[in-house]
């Protein structure tokens, strides 16, 4: 989608799991297995030193998405390109280590994705231990090194993670995804469980440090006030589907796809008062019993008897080429 070397490529990423009930219980209730797509041949690059943002509802994928890019768990379908290499076809497990190295994630709730007994010198330094980075004797400075690179205090190695802020805490995580000097690092919601006035500097430390050290970003949010700041591209997720892919300005200022523009309006204005929005209903459907069609037609106003029988293709539009999965998009 871009002119650039991607760092990052998924191609048609497609994760399912199966909810279906024990045998024994199906066998009594003569019921069939069930399956939930979470995502659907998503598709998207990440050129080097780029940030590219996923937002939409709580549901559609987003986190199962990040977890599939950085190894956690294995598509369904598809492929996640590092380099353009596939991640899970390496057989060479020492490979494997090198490739895993050079990608990490910083997850949403900075308490629970931390070692409670752990002081915080172990949890920023087992990244180091574990891919045998440095010898021993020298990881204890590399990770005063880090907390002074995310604005902590070195003697805060000391501390155990109860004994921060959320804020704090957040820094904390940062610098243990540092602690292995990667490339590319998803950010999965990573300020939405923080206070508004600890977001913004939590977002510039990773603006900031984007820019020192090179990094890539796969950004998660359903922020879009944070997602605007962050992002260079962005992909709008619905029902586990991209229904538009754009660069940032070329999505805010021209949405095509009407659940972009249902996103827009929902989100808080500065310029709100007397502004009326139109109110879609109903919520994101099943993702078990899909609608058919075009799975937005259930709660969008433009849909058409096309819309419910035939899935919407992705298709270039407008000089700013982004990408719309939508029939009647222009």
């Amino acid at each position: 989608m871009t002119g650039e070397t991607p760092l990052i490529s998924a191609r048609k990423l497609g994760a399912v799991f199966d909810v279906s009930k024990p045998w024994l219980n199906r066998l009594l209730a003569a019921e069939e297995k069930k399956f939930l797509t979470a995502v659907d041949t998503v598709d998207f690059e990440i050129p080097k030193g780029k940030t590219f943002a996923l937002v939409g509802e709580s549901g559609s994928g987003k986190s199962t998405i990040g977890r599939m890019i950085v190894g956690l768990q294995k598509p369904t379908t598809g492929e996640v390109l590092i380099d353009g290499e596939d991640l899970f076809s390496i057989k060479d497990q020492k490979h494997l280590l090198s490739v895993r190295r050079r990608i990490q994630m910083i997850f949403q709730s900075p308490y629970a994705s931390l070692n409670p007994r752990w002081r915080v010198k172990h949890i920023i330094g087992e990244p180091i231990r574990a891919f045998e980075l440095m010898p021993a004797s020298e990881i204890g400075k590399r990770v005063e090194e880090l907390l002074d690179q995310v604005g902590l205090a070195k003697s805060d190695g000391e501390k155990f993670p109860h004994e921060f802020s959320g804020g704090q805490r957040q820094r904390i995580a940062i610098a243990r995804a540092l602690a292995s000097n990667p490339e590319f690092i998803v950010c999965d919601e990573p300020t939405s469980a923080l206070d508004v006035s600890v977001q913004s500097q939590v977002l510039n430390l990773m603006k900031t440090l984007q820019r020192e050290l090179g990094l890539t970003y796969l950004f998660i949010s359903h922020d879009l006030s944070v997602i605007r700041y962050m992002a260079d591209q962005i992909g709008v997720l619905y029902l586990g589907r991209l229904v538009e892919v754009a660069d940032r300005d070329t999505l805010f200022d021209n949405p095509h796809h009407p659940y972009t523009r249902m996103l827009m309006d929902a989100a808080p204005h500065i310029d709100a008062f007397g502004r009326t929005a139109e109110i879609v209903s109903g919520e994101i459907p099943d993702p078990i019993n899909k609608p058919s069609g075009c799975s937005f037609h259930p709660r969008c106003a433009l849909a058409e008897d096309r819309c419910q029988q035939e899935r919407p293709a992705v298709r270039e539009l407008g000089a700013e080429k982004a990408h719309v999965a939508c029939h009647l998009s222009v």
